[in-house]
């Protein structure tokens, strides 16, 4: 099988894609077909070596692929050959197959493509636990989406939309509200506007009659975070899964105690290993959801394997309208 494989830490470039024997599934693992798999950011931490997670050198990068199952290891119940899953594991996802492990692994409603489950990949299950768990989100509250017209940012549109909540959708230009309006937002928090710093708050308070928010989803950081910060609610919740902005944000922790406001971080890697059945939860609610029709998984574009580098280049300079996915064994756009 051909795999994309890191042996030295640098930019995407410099892995390689390699020709590999074909693994066999131990105890608890499925062997599966990639048929797509997710281009994130954070695989660019990942190819340069600043993620928090890594497995030794060499290894093959690529979170969340989907894909169909081709063996089953030992002990594995629940599953067969020919079934489609979306499989979260935390890397392997670059190659034309795949070892991850069955507990993280969810069976593909039918209606459900394997396409589709890589753009609901890495991205849905962040929003979901975001909003449900770390933000606490209720029907009828106000939530704030940042980074609106990335993978994170739609999903926690629509699924707060789906709940109850009022949507405001941040985006770095008004040309882009048609956009956000098809998957959930009721207004836009126009980034564009000058100082910042106040005119979010004003944008906000304008739909909100002055009260602010009740969630913000944050995927960016940077000065945006800043900005959204004075723009919450008395007893709001700010909720960060990123930093795309490129600056860490630091926070005067008078200002929380002033309106009684909570930050929180988010790593959902880390619910996967220590909370399982809240991803479970997750997931079962997200692929009913999509079976449904309830959610749209949203536009994406299709890159070759070999196209690695360019997919994940086009992803980080914004080249790309949807999620980037990489088709090991399908057609591309």
């Amino acid at each position: 099988m051909k795999a994309v494989v890191i042996e030295d830490f640098g930019a995407p470039s410099q892995a390689t894609l390699q020709d590999l024997p074909m693994p066999e599934p131990g105890a608890g693992q499925l062997l599966i077909a990639v048929e797509a798999a997710p281009v994130n950011f954070v695989d660019s931490l990942v190819f340069t070596g600043k993620y928090q997670f890594l497995p030794e050198r060499p290894f093959t990068p690529g979170k969340g692929p989907a894909g169909k199952i081709v063996a089953i290891g030992e002990g594995v119940e629940g599953f067969e050959v020919g079934q489609r899953v979306l499989a979260m594991a935390e890397h392997g996802g670059y190659a034309e197959a795949a070892l991850v492990p069955a507990k993280d692994a969810y069976v593909l409603p039918e209606n459900v493509s394997s396409e589709d489950a890589g753009v609901l990949s890495l991205a849905f299950d962040t929003a979901w636990t975001a909003l449900f768990e770390q933000g606490r989100m209720q029907p009828g509250d106000t939530v704030l989406v940042l980074g609106a017209t990335g993978a994170v940012g739609n999903a926690a549109m629509q699924l707060a939309k789906i709940k109850g909540a009022k949507v405001l959708a941040a985006v770095s230009s008004p040309d882009r509200a048609d956009e956000v309006m098809r998957y959930g937002a009721d207004a836009i928090v126009d980034l564009s506007q000058p100082k910042l710093r106040d005119s979010l708050r004003e944008q906000v308070y304008a739909q909100t009659g002055g009260r602010g928010v009740d969630v913000v989803i944050d995927p960016l950081g940077g000065d945006i975070f800043d900005a959204a910060l004075r723009a919450v609610a008395w007893r709001g919740r700010v909720v960060v899964v990123g930093f795309a902005a490129g600056r860490i944000p630091t926070i005067k922790a008078n200002y929380l105690m002033l309106k009684n406001i909570e930050v929180s971080g988010l790593q959902v890697s880390d619910y996967r290993k220590r909370r399982p059945d809240i991803l479970d939860a997750a997931f079962r609610e997200i692929l009913a959801l999509a079976s449904e029709g309830r959610i749209l998984p949203g536009p994406r574009k299709t890159y070759a394997l070999a196209e690695f580098a360019t997919a994940l280049d086009d992803l980080l300079e914004r080249r790309a309208r949807g999620r980037v996915l990489l088709v090991p064994n399908g057609a591309v756009d």
